[in-house]
């Protein structure tokens, strides 16, 4: 990596221990620690996510128009802000609007930093780059969580005020990491942009039909796993399989390491194929998660097996996950054109946001009393990934679909060129 991508991932991984902290214990915060209740404490969680929505709408094209490191800048700066407030309020409105400014703060920074690695990289070495910065974010969050639930004490209110003050002081340290980043920019790929495409902002996104298909796939991706995490799958383990909730923290846990352990190891894997046949790939095992969690609650087995099998769930999750880091995101840059890459960036936030909102709303209820329903549910979800993505990868090229195989046809294609250039002369 360069100098650039150095700083830039250096300021991911510590955003993202300083999210740690707090992102598990925000409901026990709320309802608990501040005495507003479990009705209030879900309020303030959608407020937070609503917040972001909201942000997401308006990033995309400030990010072009501005460049990303102002806006990184300033997102990480509201989000400090944010952190802070929420830590010292004490009553309702305070504590809303405090967790609106986070939650805007948080989901602009994502976009922005994307946008950022994108100029930061080309299109051979973009895989690579997203896949080191969903790494460092996993080990970021789960170091942070494990350091956050060594302070954290719920009859002590300043050991929360003291978790969210090293929050704010991690966005301030991203903030001033990113200050000192000379960006450079990269060109897009040549047969990369939308045909046809009319206008800018999301009407340009809404008319370029692979990044269309991408951003259904990316709804349903999101939808049937990060939405289903902390909601309908907890509930489901807890109520069907009637798996401990210390459990779920150990679930947790593997899915985590899994992400750790198999990220770079499934990489080489990922780079010798095409994008689109990876993704299918992940529907293909998260259909084995699923019938795995079917297996937990609805398979009269053992305890014992119900808590592995439930565990297993999650470690197949992890490795889905870490094929997906490295294939999605970069795929997401080589389909903007050089212009538009905070728009389209920010446009497949916004998916990932909703159906993070969508997925606890609707696997929440099914996962605590529909346990047969639920698991039929998710696993055709899971087929779903399968088939949009082998329809995605009709409509990509070469270069969008297999980049590194493209550019060694390129290269190739240089040599042969330069040997009958030789002969002719």
């Amino acid at each position: 990596m360069g100098a650039a991508m150095r700083r830039i991932q250096a300021g991911n991984a510590l955003s993202a221990f300083g999210l740690g902290f707090t992102v598990p214990y925000l409901y026990i915060y709320v309802a608990t620690v501040r005495g507003l209740g479990s009705f209030w404490a879900g309020i303030v969680l959608g407020v937070f996510a609503l917040a972001a929505l909201v942000a997401l709408l308006f990033t995309g094209r400030v990010i072009d128009r501005r460049g990303p490191l102002p806006v990184l800048v300033g997102a990480a700066v509201a989000a400090a802000v944010g952190a802070m407030a929420l830590g010292l309020a004490t009553n309702l409105v305070a504590v809303l609007g405090s967790a609106a400014l986070l939650g805007a703060g948080t989901a602009v920074m994502q976009p922005a930093l994307a946008t950022m690695i994108v100029w930061s990289s080309s299109p051979t070495s973009r895989t690579r780059a997203f896949a080191m910065q969903f790494f460092l974010q996993n080990l970021g969050l789960g170091i942070g969580g494990l350091f956050g639930g060594q302070i954290v004490d719920e009859s002590r209110p300043s050991s929360f005020v003291l978790l969210f003050a090293i929050e704010a002081a991690m966005f301030l340290v991203l903030a001033a990491i990113a200050l000192s980043v000379k960006l450079p920019r990269n060109a897009a790929i040549a047969d990369a942009r939308p045909k046809g495409g009319k206008g800018g902002g999301f009407r340009a996104v809404l008319g370029h039909r692979a990044m269309l298909q991408l951003c259904v796939l990316g709804f349903v991706l999101f939808f049937a796993c990060y939405g289903q995490f902390e909601s309908g799958l907890a509930a489901y383990g807890t109520e069907a399989a009637g798996i401990e909730p210390s459990t779920l923290g150990i679930a947790l846990a593997a899915n985590t390491a899994v992400i750790v352990v198999a990220q770079f190891l499934v990489l080489r894997f990922v780079e010798r194929r095409r994008r689109s046949r990876v993704i299918a790939s992940v529907g293909i095992i998260w259909t084995v998660a699923w019938l795995f969690a079917g297996y937990a609650g609805l398979g009269h087995g053992s305890q014992t097996m119900a808590t592995a099998a439930f565990i297993s769930t999650y470690a197949l999750f992890g490795l889905g996950e870490a094929m997906l880091s490295p294939t999605v995101a970069p795929l997401v840059a080589d389909l903007a054109p050089e212009a538009m890459v905070g728009q389209y960036n920010s446009a497949f936030a916004l998916v990932k946001q909703m159906a993070l909102a969508l997925g606890p709303f609707v696997g929440g209820p099914m996962g605590a009393t529909l346990h047969g329903p639920y698991i039929v549910t998710f696993i055709l979800f899971s087929l779903g990934i399968t088939v949009l993505a082998l329809r995605l990868g009709r409509g990509l090229t070469l270069a969008q679909d297999h980049p590194a195989h493209a550019a060694h046809a390129s290269r190739v294609v240089a040599v042969h060129k330069s040997e009958q250039e030789q002969v002719a002369a």
